[in-house]
Order: C-alpha cells, then sequence, then structure tokens
C-alpha cells in the first residue's frame, strides 16, 4: 500500500499521540526528528479533515512543554555526571563541544536561551537538562519553554496547515517536498551548531595546553 494511502487509514488519535510522544522524547533530550514529524502531521491535516489542526498543534505544545520539564528535573537531578554520561553513549549529540555551546547560550541569554532553543533542531534536546543541570530557576525556565512550545509547535501546525489548504493540488503531487524542505532546515541548523561545537571544543584544548602560570619569588 502506498504510503499516503497507509497514512489516511491512520486514526486521527494516533497521529495526536505520536506527534505528542515523539517531540516529548526529543524535547526531554533524545535526539529523535520531531520536527519532521510534526510538519508531517500537519501537512496531513491540511489534506484529511479526520485530523483537526487545532487538537494537532495543541497536542504538539504539550509535548514539547511536557518533555522539556521532564527533561529538566532529569538534568536537575542528574548533574554534571548526566551530561559526561550522555556524552560518552551520544557523543555526536552531547559531546563536550555541544555542551560547552549551549552552556555559553545560556550563559549569554538567561532563560530566553529555552526559548530560541525550541527552534533550533539540535538545541531542542539541550534545553530542558541543561537549565536544570545549571539550575535556572523553574519558574523562568517553564515560562520561557511555555511560550517557546506554543509559538514552535502551534506555529509550525498553522504555517504548514494553511500552506497545505492553499497548495492542495500542487502538494498531492510533490506531498514531501515540504519534508524535505523541513529536514534540510533541520540538518542546516544541526551543521551551524556543530561547527561552533567544533571550534568550542578546539578552544577549549588550546586553553588546556596552555602552561600555568608559575608564581614569583622573591
Amino acid at each position: 500500500m502506498h504510503v499516503q494511502e497507509w497514512l489516511e487509514t491512520v486514526p486521527a488519535v494516533s497521529i495526536y499521540a505520536l506527534v505528542a510522544l515523539v517531540i516529548g522524547l526529543e524535547s526531554l533530550g533524545i535526539p529523535l526528528p520531531g520536527e519532521i514529524v510534526l510538519v508531517s502531521a500537519a501537512l496531513l491535516s491540511s489534506q484529511h479533515g479526520e485530523i483537526n489542526p487545532v487538537i494537532l498543534g495543541a497536542c504538539a505544545t504539550t509535548g514539547a512543554v511536557v518533555g522539556d520539564s521532564i527533561g529538566y528535573a532529569i538534568g536537575r537531578k542528574g548533574g554534571r555526571p548526566l551530561l559526561a554520561w550522555l556524552g560518552k553513549k551520544f557523543p555526536r549529540h552531547f559531546g563536550e563541544g555541544h555542551v560547552a555551546t549551549a552552556e555559553r547560550s545560556f550563559e549569554k541569554w538567561g532563560m530566553w536561551a529555552v526559548f530560541f532553543g525550541r527552534f533550533i533542531a539540535l538545541l531542542r534536546i539541550f534545553a530542558g537538562p541543561l537549565a536544570g543541570v545549571l539550575h535556572m530557576p523553574y519558574w523562568k525556565f517553564l515560562i520561557a519553554n511555555l511560550l517557546g512550545g506554543v509559538i514552535w509547535a502551534g506555529g509550525t501546525t498553522a504555517v504548514i496547515y494553511y500552506v497545505g489548504v492553499v497548495a492542495e493540488d500542487w502538494l498531492k503531487r510533490f506531498s514531501y517536498l515540504g519534508l524535505v524542505a523541513a529536514a534540510l532546515v533541520g540538518v542546516a541548523s544541526m551543521l551551524i551548531v556543530k561547527r561552533r561545537a567544533a571550534k568550542a571544543t578546539a578552544q577549549k584544548s588550546e586553553t588546556a595546553k596552555e602552561p600555568e602560570p608559575v608564581p614569583a619569588t622573591d
């Protein structure tokens, strides 16, 4: 059966649950393609009336906010040993350079790093756990988390849905073009973060190699 035909047979409640689960796990700190899942679901809702875009956006927002909050709690309890463990298990996502880049963002922007991190594919997995590790006050984290979740999840759903409605005939012939575009955006943002992470790692190595100053003697 064609993928599109198979998707049409999937109950709407399953789509809602899948979107909330994948985005929630990604926000918790597990590397998953939350943005691609959301975009594909929003495209599907624009072509099939059984999937309500408002409910879809609400489910995506709930998954984002709840997942980030759980990640915050885990990070606050696990501390830096948790980041070290994640770095060993997922070096491509939680390497020292990536963590250093994320930490500098938090030091510079504070709670707004949580908000803006929601819009960058790789940083979405850092926001919750790292905010907990750094002991950001939860009320600040919650405000930024809620605002970021609503604007990112709700906004993405709304934009993709209305694009799908306006260009329905075109999207029927090129149904996966939107997914490819979302994937390219995600890859581009990931490459930018990885480049910054590599630079941070190099700077850290150079700093470690510098000899410590010898105290002057009388």
